[in-house]
């Protein structure tokens, strides 16, 4: 997104959220997010456009003297460095265990997650993990 004024304006790139699901899905997520974005400028819009792209979507914000623009990009997480290790692979529990026809039971569901109506969780996945620092 676009950020700053005059000279001083630059891009800087962010994260908004991470969709679990078919690319379509991410795109639906993305429209819906950049329908509603309002960026900090400028702080007196005069036109708005939201333009689809293969991979998103470009918004154009037109102030009374500079136009703003916030690009919106479906894009696949390959590798993160910052990434939580994996928990240690620990024995399976004896209910794990293979039935006669080797077939292996299905975890249980995760439970469900509590969203704001924007679709960010209320209690962040990180929150009280102790392998973190």
């Amino acid at each position: 997104m676009t950020v700053g004024v005059g000279e001083r304006k630059h891009a800087e790139a962010y994260v908004l959220a991470q969709v679990e699901g078919t690319r379509e899905e991410a795109l639906v997520e993305l429209e819906r997010r950049a329908r509603r974005h309002t960026p900090e400028h400028p702080r007196s819009p005069k036109r708005r456009r939201l333009f689809r792209e293969s991979d998103g979507f470009l918004l154009v914000i037109d102030g009374a003297w500079q136009s703003f623009s916030t690009r919106f990009t479906v894009a696949e997480l390959l590798d993160d460095s910052a990434a939580p290790a994996p928990p240690p692979a620990e024995a399976a529990p004896p209910e794990a265990e293979a039935d006669s026809a080797g077939a292996v039971p299905a975890p249980p569901p995760a439970p469900p997650v509590e969203r704001y109506a924007d679709g960010v969780p209320v209690r962040p996945a990180w929150w009280g993990r102790t392998d973190l620092p």
